[in-house]
């Protein structure tokens, strides 16, 4: 990198998807930093598959500092940000050239790598001493985990409760139709148009009540409905107005933040008006990097690269052999979804994106 890149702070807040790319494209042309509330980067499609076998998380949970050898990792959340610095929420002030924000969704989950592999551990013992499972959510999650439990534990009763009025809405009606078939052949029971109030389970009953006034006998439940998105820190920040409505950050074709010359956002945190994916999530990086390194170098911004929304396209995978995709030209459900990403999650390749060894599927 020469003298000038080198001197130019890229600080990248929010470790998933999209900033785990783009720290590991830019930490050998510019000065990066990192800023993340966990240690590790997580592969975020293939934690359901870690829940019924924990030891995959082995390869799906990969520390910050594996990927992001030449720039500096913050483990701590982001609390604000000014027209030069981020703030963190252990006090320090982290000064920016160009900022980079990829907070997604707001997701609890352990700050280090062992605990996260010790929780799903636990899932997976709860998961083993149950007789029945009750899944709250029938989006991508809820349905991808009914079909690890359904797979690899035959013998469960499971329960999926849906508040829509077909499962994975997200995408169309031929691919609805198809998983629901798939589902019911296994033995799943599916719940559309309900909720579950959760504050009125009696623990010691195991006795779930729906909206419609259902009851569902359940050893143990998981919830799989959306995350709130990341971006309440920036609620009092100076991108307070570069906020819509769901609290995504309003972005140009280039996804420079609307109003701003030096801050961008990639990510599940963006308006960007497509599916919210993890593939996706890559592409932003990309564009990104691809638009700070010619920023660098001088570029006008008439040269800098344009990010075209995609068309809704996603694979579902349904245990380990078998998935339901959306395709721009098709919809199609068995062992070729399931070839391509139900085996191994693209565990492997996102490993290798991150110049790491992919392992064993």
């Amino acid at each position: 990198m020469d003298g000038e890149a080198a001197g130019k702070r890229v600080v990248v807040v929010g470790g998933g998807v999209a900033g785990a790319s783009l720290a590991k494209s830019m930490q050998f042309v510019a000065d990066v930093t990192l800023i993340d509330p966990k240690e590790y980067f997580e592969i975020p499609w293939a934690n359901l598959r870690s829940m019924v076998e924990p030891s995959f998380a082995e390869r799906t949970l990969i520390n910050h500092t594996d990927y992001v050898a030449n720039g500096r990792v913050i483990t701590s959340p982001a609390i604000s940000i000014t027209e030069n610095e981020v703030l963190t929420a252990e006090g320090r002030s982290v000064a920016y050239d160009y900022l980079v924000i990829a907070t997604g969704h707001a997701v609890p989950i352990p700050h280090n790598r062992k605990d996260r592999i010790s929780q799903f551990e636990q899932d997976n013992q709860k998961i083993k001493a149950a007789n029945s499972v009750l899944i709250i959510g029938g989006g991508p999650t809820g349905v991808e985990l009914a079909g690890e439990i359904a797979v690899d534990y035959p013998d469960k009763k499971v329960t999926v409760v849906h508040k829509g009025s077909r499962l994975l809405e997200f995408i169309g009606q031929k691919a609805s139709d198809k998983t629901l078939d798939w589902l019911t052949a296994k033995k799943v029971e599916v719940l559309l148009n309900q909720t579950v109030d959760l504050d009125s389970v009696s623990e010691s009953e195991k006795i779930y009540t729906t909206s419609t006034g259902e009851k569902i006998n359940a050893d143990c439940h998981f919830v799989c409905v959306g995350k709130p998105t990341g971006s309440s820190w920036l609620q009092n920040s100076i991108l307070k107005d570069c906020l819509d409505k769901t609290g995504r950050l309003m972005v140009d074709e280039n996804l420079c933040v609307r109003g701003q010359k030096n801050i961008f956002a990639i990510g599940d945190i963006t308006d960007v008006p497509e599916i919210k994916q993890g593939f996706l999530a890559q592409k932003h990086a990309s564009v990104v990097a691809k638009n700070l390194k010619l920023i660098i170098k001088g570029a006008k911004e008439s040269k800098l690269s344009k990010y075209k929304p995609a068309s809704a396209m996603a694979i579902i995978s349904l245990g380990r052999k078998e998935g339901v995709a959306q395709l721009p030209f098709m919809t199609m459900i068995g062992c070729i979804p399931g070839i391509i990403k139900s085996k191994d999650l693209f565990v492997g390749k996102t490993r290798k994106q991150l110049g790491l060894d992919p392992g064993t599927a």
